[in-house]
């Protein structure tokens, strides 16, 4: 199942923030206790389930050409639990490269979650979404061949 939905939440004190039911159930692998957590592009924070992650390190696997993406991308990644509330604690040094403040969005994104600090993902939707027929158009095309 694709993950999909804008979640505006709110992250408290000590960087913990709630997943949401309905994204934690639509990650697909059962009593999820944990995801991982990286850098993402536009200082967002990318975040998969296990079997997501391990599918991923799959696709990169044999790929020398991007070896030092895969270093930092690999080298910032986190475990983090899932507490008994749903929460998950953002590290510091993640939450500063995706600037997060007190309000986030929480975006799914096929087969990951997004984490987006709320000024930044406005500003980027405010941007983007005007052009938003032309990506479709440009996705399809990339999609069908």
């Amino acid at each position: 199942m694709p993950l999909t939905g804008t979640y505006l939440r709110t992250l408290d004190d000590k960087l913990r923030l709630a997943v949401p039911k309905r994204l934690k159930e639509d990650f697909g692998e059962g009593d999820l206790k944990h995801l991982y957590v990286a850098p993402g592009t536009d200082h967002s924070l990318v975040l998969y389930g296990p079997l997501a992650f391990q599918r991923l390190a799959e696709r990169f696997r044999n790929n020398t050409q991007q070896q030092n993406y895969l270093r930092l991308f690999y080298s910032s990644a986190e475990r983090v639990d899932l507490d008994g509330q749903g929460r998950i604690r953002i590290p510091e040094r993640l939450a500063a490269h995706a600037r997060l403040h007190h309000e986030a969005y929480l975006l799914g994104v096929q087969d990951h979650a997004e984490l987006w600090d709320k000024a930044t993902w406005e500003e980027f939707a405010s941007r983007w979404t005007p052009n938003f027929d032309t990506l479709a158009h440009e996705a399809f095309q990339c999609a069908s061949g």
